[in-house]
């Protein structure tokens, strides 16, 4: 494996420069690169969701080990929950860097154990133009750790993995990044555009992203993509021709139709001759939450290089309805005009439980 790939390797070089990755199904992370440690994660919730973005991830994706399975297997998962539970609350010699682990649960898991699953929790569809690997996406398991360093991440994995070990079998990782980004910007993706402008505010994530009372209180959902991008080919067109395939100003982030960054896009904007300033194919038209009844999901994302050929976006997004993602999703596939310069290879979906807390370890209310 590239060393990229495991948290070792660098980021990108020079062609960096401030740039990390880009988000098709509604484009990458909205939050700053700041390596300031995270506040405390809400009471009853798992950290690393809408807390400050470290610049570092590593994502680590596992199935059970061959003959976990069944009630037997339930307890054994259990078991693990409970021994990686302190781990997780507790502010070890590296909390000054502000790392964080956020614990998913995929369909197969349930289906595995003989469990009841969260009623929204189904594998995704398949969609127009996808290129899926097996071994880049799924998982039964999930571990979101961001850090200031790949280090950190690394440290953390590996904690975990022998808090019980022979519980889980590797299925694939993947190590993120985010640019050097100053205080209160928005980071830029491999594309060169700012990334991440139109994610929910908090008042928006209570109803767009946390699950509300009931038997998933504090939980949320996680999509992940792996999207390799035709940085090469997407460079080559004129900015102006970028921009329309955006959607967006190149230079500060704004809607086509004029103001800054945050200025809504507006879809109806016409030229003076009558035609549509935000073009029918682009991304940001497509992914408009317009179309969703104002739904909302939060971008969370990081850049990836594992080879000059192989660069481009860990797209991961948090929503309380995972078919949010498949409906913006299948707008994208049938028509977008970023189609052409990017390619979806890995795809999962996890449930993401409460945090642990003093009514049960992490997992406890559904398994």
């Amino acid at each position: 494996m590239n060393p990229a790939a495991d948290g070792h390797g660098p980021a990108r070089r020079g062609l960096l420069g401030g740039l990390a990755a880009l988000g098709t199904a509604t484009a990458m992370a909205g939050c700053q690169g700041s390596p300031a440690p995270a506040p405390p994660s809400p009471p009853g919730r798992q950290p690393g969701v809408t807390g400050p973005q470290p610049p570092r991830a590593l994502l680590l994706s596992y199935d059970l080990s061959p003959g976990i399975h069944g009630a037997a297997g339930q307890e054994t998962v259990r078991r693990m929950f409970a021994a990686w539970t302190p781990l997780l609350n507790s502010r070890t010699s590296t909390a000054r860097e502000g790392p964080t682990v956020t614990v998913g649960l995929g369909p197969s898991l349930f289906r595995r154990l003989g469990s009841r699953a969260p009623e929204a929790l189904r594998d995704l569809p398949a969609f127009a133009g996808d290129r899926l690997r097996p071994g880049a996406g799924g998982g039964q398991v999930f571990l979101q750790i961001c850090a200031a360093t790949p280090a950190v991440c690394t440290d953390l994995a590996r904690r975990l993995e022998r808090a019980e070990p022979g519980v889980l079998r590797p299925r694939w990782r993947q190590a993120g990044f985010l640019p050097a980004t100053p205080p209160g910007e928005t980071p830029r993706n491999l594309f060169g555009f700012k990334d991440g402008t139109a994610n929910p505010n908090a008042k928006e994530a209570e109803r767009w992203v946390w699950l509300g009372p009931g038997p998933h209180h504090n939980a949320t959902y996680l999509v992940v993509r792996r999207i390799r991008l035709a940085t090469a080919e997407f460079g080559a067109l004129p900015v102006e021709r970028q921009e329309r395939v955006v959607g967006r100003r190149k230079t500060h982030g704004g809607p086509l139709q004029g103001g800054p960054e945050h200025t809504e896009a507006d879809l109806f904007a016409k030229t003076p001759q009558g035609t549509y300033l935000l073009p029918a194919d682009a991304h940001v038209r497509l992914a408009h939450p317009r179309f969703d009844g104002g739904a909302r999901m939060l971008r969370r994302g990081y850049s990836y290089d594992n080879a000059p050929d192989d660069q481009g976006l860990l797209f991961l997004a948090y929503m309380n309805d995972p078919d949010l993602f498949t409906r913006v999703q299948r707008r994208l596939a049938g028509h977008d005009a970023l189609t052409p310069f990017i390619e979806h290879y890995g795809s999962a979906v996890f449930f993401v439980p409460p945090g642990a807390g003093p009514e049960g370890p992490l997992g406890s209310t559904v398994l």
